[in-house]
């Protein structure tokens, strides 16, 4: 063992008054010796998903041994350097990949790019343009963040991406597919960047998904009064006689978070997606989508609006926004669940493009009474 630190202490010698060539030199040599004191200067830094592609790390003892082999053999170098930019080009589209599908898990608060990739499986099991159009808003607005120079931390973990990718799905939902509709994404995508960077800035209230709201009524809002030709025509006919479909309703109420009303596949994938990071997270979207229903009955809602899940996407957001491991947590988020249906049926009977507003409304309604009962109880 002393024999080694000796030999080890000595190649550290030779490194501090030599060229690059020899920093790899030790690091080979750290390797076979098995003694990790004096690591390379600057190794790949490889950002993981606990969950997902775990083989980057043995792609990582392939990088180390080929650098190891090249230290002895000048000929070998080119196949370390062959790896050393496949590993490289991996690790990028490891991030990108984390990033993206971040954007996307983190609409239904889920920090996990696995979680992410289920749900647009889902946007694309019910729309494919859908799910091209949520992915150019990720990608926007994910973008738009990097180049203004927004925290790193914050765009890796999706919280520039989530109101892009609803900005993109709105646009398939709200305007007809043209060049204009595509510019009018581009913009929109940006502005809710730039809408969720002035809410990380202040701490009275959370933003949420407001910043997609307040894009989209923009949007919308210039559309209708500059751009009436985007605006689709609608011709379809509603069926006022049908009976409420409790699975359906409970399905798309899940689906609908991300305008996903057409399929209840895309509802199951979002749960299978929320339940993969958080078994907590999937009970309470199960409450979210479940409490809403009895109450439309109650207040005598159509069945065809119950069906269609529009009912159950707010509660949804509700629900795992403010469920905790406390009762009093489950109660605070049933509160909010019911405050947000009831505001959902408001913003309708008035002709209200509601978006997630009620979900975003009752939540800061609801954490605002918490703030005032702990200044009171204080």
């Amino acid at each position: 063992m002393l024999q080694l630190q000796i030999l080890t202490r000595f190649f550290n010698f030779i490194v501090e008054r030599k060229s690059h060539y020899f920093a790899h030199f030790r690091t080979g040599m750290n390797i076979f010796l098995g003694i990790w004191l004096c690591p390379e200067p600057n190794p790949p830094r490889i950002t993981t998903e606990p969950k997902i592609l775990l083989v980057t790390y043995k792609f990582t003892i392939f990088y180390y041994t080929s650098l190891g082999l090249a230290i002895f053999n000048r000929r070998l170098y080119f196949c370390h350097h062959f790896i050393s930019q496949y590993f490289t080009q991996m690790i990028f589209i490891h991030n990108l990949f984390l990033i993206l599908g971040r954007g996307i898990g983190q609409v239904m608060f889920q920090n996990n790019a696995l979680s992410g990739l289920l749900m647009l499986i889902g946007i694309f099991l019910n729309s494919w343009q859908m799910g091209i159009l949520a992915v150019c808003g990720n990608i926007i607005s994910t973008l738009t963040a990097h180049f203004s120079g927004y925290k790193y931390d914050d765009i890796k973990n999706g919280l520039y991406g989530f109101n892009g990718t609803l900005v993109g799905i709105a646009v398939g939902v709200f305007l007809q597919l043209s060049v204009g509709s595509l510019i009018m994404l581009i913009i929109a995508s940006a502005l809710s960047t730039w809408i969720a960077y002035f809410f990380s800035q202040q701490r009275l209230l959370p933003g949420f998904t407001a910043p997609f709201i307040l894009a989209v009524w923009g949007m919308l809002g210039v559309c209708s009064w500059l751009i009436p030709d985007l605006l689709p025509v609608s011709d379809t006919v509603i069926d006022t006689t049908q009976n409420i479909n409790y699975f359906q309703a409970f399905c798309l109420g899940i689906g609908q978070v991300m305008f996903q009303g057409n399929t209840i596949l895309s509802g199951l994938c979002f749960l299978i997606g929320i339940l993969i990071n958080s078994r907590k997270a999937s009970l309470y979207t199960i409450l979210g989508a479940l409490l809403p229903i009895p109450l439309a009955i109650l207040l005598e809602v159509d069945a065809t609006d119950l069906n269609a899940g529009l009912m159950g996407y707010n509660g949804v957001l509700c629900a795992i926004a403010l469920g905790g491991t406390s009762w009093k947590s489950g109660v605070w988020a049933g509160c909010s669940v019911l405050l947000s249906t009831v505001l959902q049926i408001l913003g309708m009977s008035l002709g209200i493009t509601t978006l997630t507003a009620p979900f975003v409304i009752s939540v800061w309604i609801i954490l605002m009474i918490q703030k005032v009962i702990r200044t009171q109880n204080n």
